[in-house]
């Protein structure tokens, strides 16, 4: 297979500490752990080297990418670049947390080519920031933000909490309002999920989903009125800044993920590599576990596509195999959901309001199941 276009993701897993709240595969470690951990990383990325595949996203996650040394960032970006032929117009894509992102590794990114940061800011309020296990404060949140503009970011995005201990809807108002008001053009906002296995579950923290549920709308309220426009489920842009990596996955495109826990779409198959950062270092090839091969188009269109704000068309279900029989039956669930406020109706387009993102999981089900 050649001339295909990917998007490509980095994972990171190195974190300086977990967060009580965490889920994701991520750990603490050393500098000669990063340093083989990046090697093979490159090592993996240039077995892609000759297959004509050229990459218009690239996007370094974890854990916090920030933790490791700049010069590994570098080195990971130039075998994706001898490996892939990268457009001049990608968007570059590197996660960061405010106590890591020194001014120096901010202007080292800039030179090497990332043309856009992404801050886990999570809240401007002290309290709620001590409480989550957070290394920095508000200020240091503020200044990283200030700082990646004067390194020459001109694409900031940065990722907020909504439901967490000591939380108010006050307070994040607040917090959006604060964030609103910074040079940043994109605002991610997650709700709060005690997942089994980490320290809030161990600690008995617990949400409440109705006061969760009124400051997610809240939310979504306050910043379109400040000019950041809901794209997705959890996810606000202005100046059209989406995140086109992260859409590529809602639209089903293809992408590459390489390092331990990755993800991949690749080639009709959804396979993903094993959480083992030792194993990932030790193996001559990226293991890979495969997830489904050849999923239905059909189903992964709904359930991808009704997450995001511009919805899903009704003539593209057809394309995909829906009969009239099942699009009689979409159409009128549509018309059942609409009564509630849960989704909107516009000639062939179907698309969930905030309320019905809310409850998207249990909507998309029903779709699923017409």
């Amino acid at each position: 297979m050649t001339g295909s276009e990917v998007g490509v993701y980095v994972h990171i897993p190195f974190c300086e500490r977990k967060c009580a709240y965490c889920a994701f595969y991520s750990k603490c470690s050393d500098a000669s752990t990063q340093k083989a951990y990046t090697e093979a990383l490159c090592r993996n990325i240039r077995a892609y080297k000759g297959r004509g595949l050229s990459c218009d996203t690239l996007y370094f996650g974890g854990g916090t990418p920030s933790v490791t040394d700049a010069d590994n960032i570098g080195m990971i970006l130039s075998a994706v670049m001898e490996s892939f032929s990268l457009s001049d117009s990608a968007e570059i894509t590197i996660e960061a947390n405010p106590d890591s992102a020194s001014c120096e590794k901010l202007r080292a990114y800039q030179e090497m080519g990332i043309n856009r940061i992404s801050f886990g800011v999570q809240s401007l309020d002290d309290k709620e920031l001590k409480a989550l296990g957070r290394l920095h404060d508000s200020e240091k949140a503020v200044t990283a933000v200030q700082n990646a503009l004067k390194a020459g970011f001109e694409n900031i995005s940065c990722d907020i909490m909504i439901g967490t201990p000591k939380q108010t809807l006050t307070s994040l108002m607040r917090t959006a309002d604060r964030l609103s008001a910074l040079p940043i053009s994109h605002l991610s906002a997650y709700l709060l999920s005690v997942e089994e296995g980490t320290p809030f579950y161990k600690m008995g923290v617990t949400v409440n989903e109705e006061v969760q549920a009124d400051m997610y709308l809240r939310l979504v309220e306050r910043l379109n009125d400040r000019g950041f426009l809901q794209y997705e489920v959890s996810n606000f842009a202005r100046d059209g800044r989406a995140s086109r990596h992260n859409v590529r996955y809602w639209q089903g495109r293809e992408y590459l993920g390489f390092g331990a826990s990755a993800h991949s779409y690749f080639e009709d198959i959804r396979f993903c590599c094993d959480t083992d950062t030792e194993g990932y270092i030790s193996s001559d090839k990226q293991p890979r576990t495969v997830l489904e091969a050849h999923p239905d188009k059909l189903e992964e269109y709904i359930m991808l596509g009704l997450r995001l704000s511009e919805g899903i068309a009704l003539d593209r279900l057809s394309e995909l195999g829906a009969d009239a029989e099942k699009l009689g039956r979409i159409k009128k669930l549509a018309e059942e959901l609409a009564k509630h406020g849960l989704c909107t109706i516009s000639g062939e387009i179907i698309a969930l309001t905030a309320e019905g993102f809310l409850t998207s999981n249990e909507i998309i089900a029903q779709f699923e199941l017409c």
